[in-house]
């Protein structure tokens, strides 16, 4: 539970810090549609709550939060296969992305982690 909670939380934190990079790019740079380039900064913002979220509630062991972390991941895994057919550093990048968010699926598809989230079976 600590490792996902931990590289979910990260996850979060990068996309923040990718939509506060995108902001800065727009204050200093002359982007070709500002409204469009502020629009999409605050979108990843946004999205970057959902992991940062998830990341806390793991951590604090609330089973709500295995949902939002798994969503999270299954959505990452095609967003890597599409930075790896990219030029530059990006396949770097898809192989960070989706090894995390593989390494977060399987730690949380165990029994092990929904008994520590009280998920499944309950005591009759």
């Amino acid at each position: 539970m600590t490792a996902a909670a931990v590289l979910t939380g990260l996850q979060g934190l990068v996309a923040a810090g990718l939509g506060g990079y995108m902001l800065l790019l727009v204050a200093t740079g002359d982007p070709g549609d500002p409204m469009q380039a502020v629009v999409g900064a605050i979108t990843v913002l946004a999205l970057a709550l959902v992991p940062l979220a998830a990341g806390h509630g793991l951590w604090r062991l609330r089973s709500w939060s295995r949902g939002p972390a798994v969503i999270t991941q299954l959505l990452m895994l095609p967003v890597a296969g599409t930075l790896a057919g990219s030029g530059g550093a990006w396949p770097a990048a898809a192989v960070a992305l989706g090894g995390t968010a593989l390494a977060v699926l399987v730690c949380l598809m165990n029994r092990t982690s929904a008994q520590a989230l009280h998920i499944g079976a309950r005591g009759a």
